[in-house]
């Protein structure tokens, strides 16, 4: 009797031994079969005049993509240029000017194929809305104390308003009293509080600030084309991710964010 117990107990244990190599065993398989997802964490460098219309797309865009992270490093697009050609750790790059865009594909930093113009955008005057200086055209500006601007080499806004500013034969009168920003941005900030008399930006800055008004548009034939292109870093980590934001920005909900920001598409 003592003995039949003794087998009892000790088979017993060898079934539960069993068991619990059973369910090891088929915990690994599951495991196996289920991977830890990889999230993965985009930086895309854009230009500071996209940062309203890129912060609702991210929304969207990591909604659908919930394994993606988008970081985005605002700027001026020469700034952000020279950052990426001095290695710093970027995805996607979406520039306010077309040169600074193909200096990255001549040195070999973004594969033709990979990029596309994608965004048009018009340049304004703005100057405060309790302005009392009468600057209701570019040439007004010679009535102006103080006048910012970004930074013309650094900053493609910058660029064209002196473009604009040198076709209308008034930069030579006006240079100094122009007050140099780091991006549309800052002159943008210039204007709202006050501290100039009038700036140039896009359209699109102008738009999102209730502080400012347009006083002119700049005439497409002053200033060369606007055009913003979008395209992936050749040796991002990441090409797969990175080549679903590049598509996303092309699509049509998108597109419709951009037009809601004052954005022209060239699609």
């Amino acid at each position: 009797m003592v003995m039949n117990k003794v087998y009892l107990l000790f088979f017993s244990l060898i079934v539960l031994l069993i068991a619990a190599a059973g369910c090891s065993a088929n915990g690994q398989t599951q495991n196996k079969q289920k991977p830890a997802i990889e999230k993965v964490e985009l930086t895309v460098s854009a230009a500071a005049s996209l940062q309203d219309a890129l912060a609702e797309i991210k929304a969207g865009f990591e909604k659908e993509h919930p394994t993606i992270t988008l970081n985005f490093n605002f700027g001026g697009s020469g700034a952000l240029q020279q950052q990426i050609t001095q290695g710093a750790p970027v995805d996607l790059f979406f520039s306010a000017a077309e040169d600074k865009f193909q200096t990255l594909v001549k040195d070999g930093l973004i594969e033709k194929e990979s990029g596309r113009n994608l965004l048009g955008n018009d340049l304004v005057l703005v100057v405060p809305k309790d302005s009392e200086k009468g600057i209701k055209a570019f040439e007004d500006l010679l009535k102006a104390g103080k006048i910012a601007l970004g930074t013309p080499e650094s900053v493609p806004a910058g660029k064209y308003g002196k473009e604009t500013l040198e076709n209308l034969k008034v930069w030579n009168s006006i240079e100094d009293k122009i007050v140099f920003a780091k991006d549309v941005r800052q002159v943008l900030t210039y204007v709202e509080t006050g501290n100039v008399d009038a700036g140039i930006v896009y359209k699109t800055d102008a738009k999102a600030s209730e502080k400012v008004e347009i006083a002119a548009t700049a005439g497409d034939e002053t200033h060369a084309p606007i055009i913003y292109p979008v395209g992936i870093i050749k040796n991002t980590p990441h090409p797969k991710e990175a080549k679903l934001i590049f598509e996303y920005l092309q699509n049509s909900d998108a597109m419709k964010i951009f037009e809601e920001y004052g954005f022209k598409g060239l699609n």
